[in-house]
């Protein structure tokens, strides 16, 4: 397989920059998800960490999984893996290949469709693609509750001009979401944003927001531990004037939205997914000390915590960062 050049330097497009970090501040349950999975699928399909290098380093474990595929070139899981190595790695056109290979051996898997539409989007020119738009739709005909593919749907029809299709699909959303689910709160507010933006009445149609569940943290999805709170971001009318922005612009952009994480989790450490977060928001901006800062504030944070400091050196490995 070929790296795509313009793509594996990253952001090779305006509405990437944007997305991604958003991606990256938000997605705190389909990071952690992804973490496991990338990790143990790696493992059980039958590479050994040893060979494809130091722990931590994705672009020799790339090459490593890459050549298996080449001799196994059925695997699932491989092909799962690789396009998320590939996504972290910003070669989204790659990604784009290796979700589709998975999805041709698996066709009934809604989440591999789900990501193959969201890195079909970051390849495209700005917004939602024809081509991610269909691959979103094929998720939702296997799996009508795929939070991913509804989001973006929606996100498309507020780019095409129906804000209050857009905004129903939205508190469709927050009306089946579990309590404390990752991303409600930003959500919740993207429908306030484009509502007011529009003028349109919300009254008594947004549920309000659960109360946090009691005892442990409660899991979404393969038992992940959820955030403790949302992290506010830019609305679907930011991403799309990020298209008219300059490069230097867009990283200002991407740059503060992380900032307003790293401030909430000064005044509360005690978030292990804001963490998360926060560590790899870094490394998207190619920022590794800033990334490598919060994995020291997160560990510090959860000192004696061995099942979370477990999680941040898994989620760090996954990201790229070493230790």
């Amino acid at each position: 397989m070929t790296n795509d050049a313009t793509a594996s330097k990253g952001f090779p497009l305006p509405f990437a920059r944007i997305a991604l970090v958003l991606a990256a501040l938000i997605a705190v349950a389909a990071i952690a998800l992804a973490v496991t999975r990338s990790r143990s699928g790696f493992e059980e399909s039958g590479a050994a960490g040893n060979e494809a290098g130091p722990v931590g380093d994705v672009a020799s474990m790339v090459g490593a999984l890459e050549k298996r595929l080449e001799d196994n070139p059925n695997d699932f899981k491989g092909w799962a893996t690789l396009g998320w190595s590939y996504y972290n790695l910003g070669r989204y056109p790659d990604a784009a290949r290796a979700y589709a290979k998975a999805t041709r051996i698996d066709p009934s898997n809604a989440e591999m469709w789900s990501a193959l539409g969201e890195v079909q989007l970051l390849s495209g020119t700005g917004g939602v693609t024809p081509a991610a738009e269909a691959s979103f739709r094929k998720a939702l005909s296997i799996d009508p509750s795929d939070h991913r593919a509804r989001y973006f749907l929606a996100v498309k029809k507020d780019q095409d001009g129906d804000h209050e299709g857009a905004i129903a699909d939205w508190i469709a959303i927050l009306k089946d979401s579990p309590p404390g689910a990752p991303w409600a709160k930003p959500v919740r507010e993207l429908i306030a944003k484009v509502a007011a933006e529009h003028k349109i009445d919300l009254a008594g149609r947004v549920p309000p927001p659960a109360a946090p569940p009691a005892g442990p943290a409660a899991a979404v999805g393969g038992g992940d531990t959820v955030a403790t709170d949302g992290i506010p971001g830019p609305n679907a009318a930011d991403l799309k004037a990020a298209t008219a922005m300059s490069p230097s612009q867009q990283d200002e952009m991407a740059r503060m939205m992380v900032a307003r994480l790293a401030a909430r989790l000064e005044s509360n450490p005690k978030d292990a997914d804001g963490w998360i977060r926060l560590m790899r928001a870094r490394m998207v901006l190619n920022d590794a000390p800033g990334a490598q800062a919060a994995l020291s504030k997160a560990r510090a944070a959860f000192k004696g915590d061995a099942g979370q400091l477990a999680r941040f050196d898994e989620a760090a490995k996954t990201f790229g960062m070493g230790r």
